[in-house]
């Protein structure tokens, strides 16, 4: 018998580990979401089940990140071409599409069907439509077509304390939606200044922000007008008696700063102060929300004890 030849053509194996698929979850929007999730499940009118908790966060983390393993999946030719992607999982060759396919459908399946075991199926379905969302209609659909992009996909990551409170309450009150705009209109003055930022890794990757369509002057002042409508809604869970006093000047003090920068970013006209301007925002901003809601839960507790 003569031997057999093998074919040049070899079984790829893959040599990913544990940390690229973790890559995979983005672990800092992952954060993000089970911090708002937590302060959702907190602040939320019922009593305490640390078990209940637990798990529901547990199922939210693991559904958002599953949301950002499919986000990359699809993202790949993106993240390919811009210079602060470029070494995610994918594109550097440490994991396949398929794999990080396989990945984020499973915890997205896993993720779903836990909370509505172990919560309620509303809650399951405010996660199982966020997964969605963001994979569907932002990443497949909105990125790609308009500079409104970052406006209407914002919904996807505004959904997890809204996801918490319904996980406790079986239930979508006003305050949660507040939660919701929050983050919401949050949104676009932060990405907007990172947009700014980063115009030209955009502009390389065909992805129509904002400041690439629509130029660096009417980004600016969306970033102000946002800002504007932002505040307001920062204060609300002082209005509506969810927020306490400590809540309602915190509140007002950061707002007054955010909106202070990004009139900064619109009424300058050096190119150089613009970009400083744009690097504090994006900054503060980060700060701004985690205060916020870190004030709601640190008030909910002092509540409890």
């Amino acid at each position: 018998m003569s031997d057999v030849t093998r074919s040049s053509d070899q079984i790829e194996v893959s040599t990913a580990g544990p940390g690229d698929f973790l890559a995979l979850m983005k672990p800092r929007v992952m954060s993000l979401v089970i911090f708002t999730a937590f302060v959702g499940m907190l602040v939320a009118p019922s009593g305490l089940n640390p078990f209940l908790m637990a798990v529901s966060l547990l199922s939210i983390a693991v559904g958002a990140g599953a949301a950002g393993a499919l986000n990359m999946w699809y993202d790949a030719d993106i993240d390919a071409v811009m210079s602060r992607t470029t070494k995610r999982p994918i594109p550097s060759g440490r994991v396949t599409p398929n794999e990080a396919l396989a990945f984020g459908l499973v915890l997205s399946l896993g993720s779903v069907i836990t909370l509505g075991l172990a919560a309620n199926v509303l809650a399951a379905g405010l996660l199982a439509f966020t997964i969605f969302f963001y994979l569907v209609i932002y990443t497949m659909w909105l990125k790609r077509l308009t500079p409104q992009n970052i406006v209407i996909g914002g919904a996807a990551g505004a959904f997890p304390p809204m996801i918490g409170w319904a996980a406790m309450t079986n239930s979508v009150s006003i305050e949660s939606i507040v939660l919701f705009l929050l983050i919401f209109t949050w949104t676009p003055p932060h990405f907007w200044a990172l947009a700014l930022l980063k115009l030209d890794d955009y502009a390389r990757a065909g992805v129509p922000m904002l400041p690439v369509v629509a130029g660096e002057k009417a980004t600016r002042t969306q970033i102000l007008l946002y800002s504007i409508l932002l505040v307001p809604v920062g204060i609300a869970p002082y209005w509506l008696g969810f927020g306490g006093i400590a809540y309602g000047i915190i509140s007002t003090v950061l707002g007054g700063v955010f909106l202070a920068l990004a009139m900064r970013i619109r009424l300058s006209t050096d190119r150089a102060v613009i970009r400083r301007s744009c690097g504090k925002l994006f900054g503060f901003s980060i700060l701004y929300l985690t205060v916020l809601y870190a004030v709601l839960l640190v008030e909910r507790l002092v509540h409890l004890v």
